[in-house]
């Protein structure tokens, strides 16, 4: 099934996000527009940028191309995980980026949850003076569970250890990384030992807190900017996306391939093809109130 991308549908869209209907997942393509505030390079979001900053521009073997974890890997192997989290640390937690539309709009409209599939930053700047909760991804550690929850009090984090409550008082917008970020505790996953290791305990139920998991019940998504034409995309949304709604929402992308047509088919994901992720650029003329 497709949806065609009007201006009545994005006003539906946007009121779906803000009121829960929707629940956003941003892929590495909601970060297209923002930009190094000197350079003016855009952000390395895409697996083969990621790659080639990874590796000081220059490009790796076409089997370590292929996907930025099979490159992690081999980084993590040859010069240590050390090396590795300070890459991504310095990329997403010290640079300064310019925000971008995408991530603007889904702040502005604060919804209650939103699943972010990037390291960035972007919406933990946006909801810097609001309340918020977060919860990163964690990868290999010897016991306990593949996450950690922070609740932000519109001042700075503050651990939360669930079991001390049902959840019910954190505040929303709840934002999940399951990917990791470098605040306020540097955690990423990013090699594929991280990913075998996160994935196994997702499929397990040990990567998500209780109060996500009761939210997920009957959830129904929308997909802006991201891919599935790499197995690891195709595991994460689908054991994340688990007792979702039917159908279980839409994905804006490019032209799809016939893979991710037959994936979002059998996943009952609508697909509305846009070249521009032009979803952001159209509310912004909509000049809507939400």
């Amino acid at each position: 099934m497709t949806v065609r991308l009007t201006e009545q549908q994005v006003e539906r869209w946007l009121t779906a996000i803000a009121d829960g209907s929707r629940v956003p997942v941003l892929g590495p393509g909601a970060l297209e527009g923002a930009r190094h505030p000197e350079s003016g390079d855009p952000i390395p979001a895409e697996s083969e940028a990621l790659i080639l900053a990874l590796n000081q521009g220059r490009p790796m073997s076409p089997v370590l191309m292929h996907e930025f974890s099979r490159a992690a890997m081999k980084v993590e192997q040859d010069r240590g995980r050390p090396y590795l989290e300070r890459f991504l640390n310095v990329c997403y937690g010290e640079v300064a980026w310019t925000r971008a539309p995408l991530v603007d709009l889904v702040a502005r409209l604060r919804p209650p949850w939103v699943v972010d599939l990037n390291r960035d930053t972007q919406l933990q700047e946006a909801w810097a003076q609001t309340p918020h909760t977060l919860v990163q991804g964690v990868a290999r550690i010897q016991e306990g569970p593949r996450y950690r929850i922070f609740r932000h009090d519109g001042v700075g984090y503050h651990p939360w250890q669930e079991g001390a409550a049902d959840g019910s008082s954190l505040p929303t917008p709840i934002l999940f990384k399951p990917l990791g970020t470098p605040r306020p505790e540097p955690s990423f996953i990013a090699s594929d030992a991280d990913f075998v290791d996160y994935l196994t305990e997702l499929m397990g139920g040990f990567a998500l807190p209780a109060f996500l998991k009761a939210r997920r019940r009957g959830a129904r998504y929308l997909l802006l900017g991201l891919r599935f034409t790499r197995d690891t995309e195709r595991m994460l949304f689908s054991e994340i996306s688990q007792q979702a709604g039917e159908p279980k929402g839409e994905a804006v992308m490019p032209t799809a391939t016939p893979k991710e047509r037959r994936f979002l088919a059998r996943h009952g994901v609508a697909l509305c093809e846009d070249k521009a992720l032009s979803l952001a650029y159209q509310a912004g003329e909509l000049q809507t109130d939400l």
